[in-house]
């Protein structure tokens, strides 16, 4: 069993933080040591693996692209299939999109149509939860598919944002809050 409480300070001893990036003013979270670390990048997807292992989720559906980092690797695990949610023009099927407010701009995100069936049970996962909005927007996707949003995951959240208010009524979880 991973203990939370070793693996967070793990990940709070790797994490780096990087002083205006993309623009002044933002403190990028950067993520690339814990996945470049074998072992807290194991521990994080054994981690989520042991938590949703007895929860019959149909599928991890991660949010482009620190996302599909975390989430192909942690449906690998579970042995359920993995959806992505790009970024716009990545895909190459019919499609759903729907746009959101960055911190720094604004985004579009694209699944595709027939990427889940109604009542599917999925777990989104992300790197990152700051504003919200890439996370909202999937959300209002994978509504649109009526998919069944168990629960959302991030390894970091920028408390100070607020993002976790777009995001009310679901099962909301980050194992590092800043």
């Amino acid at each position: 069993m991973i203990d939370k409480a070793q693996l967070v300070s793990r990940i709070n001893s790797e994490l780096r933080s990087i002083p205006d990036f993309p623009s002044p003013g933002i403190i990028f979270k950067d993520i690339t040591p814990l996945i470049k670390d074998k072992e807290t990048f194991a521990l994080i997807i054994k981690y989520f693996a042991e938590k949703y292992a007895d929860a019959n989720i149909d599928y991890i559906v991660g949010v482009d692209a620190r996302g599909f980092i975390f989430g192909a690797a942690l449906a690998y695990e579970l042995g359920i299939g993995f959806v992505p949610v790009r970024k716009a023009g990545k895909l190459p099927y019919k499609k759903i999109a729907t746009s959101y407010e960055l911190e720094y701009g604004t985004a579009t995100v694209e699944m595709h149509e027939d990427a889940l069936d109604s009542g599917d049970k999925i777990v989104l996962i992300d790197d990152l939860l700051a504003t919200g909005g890439s996370l909202a927007a999937a959300v209002e996707l994978l509504e649109q598919l009526k998919a069944d949003i168990f629960a959302i995951e991030t390894i970091v959240e920028l408390g100070f944002l607020d993002g976790r208010k777009k995001l009310e009524g679901y099962d909301v979880n980050s194992l590092v809050i800043e």
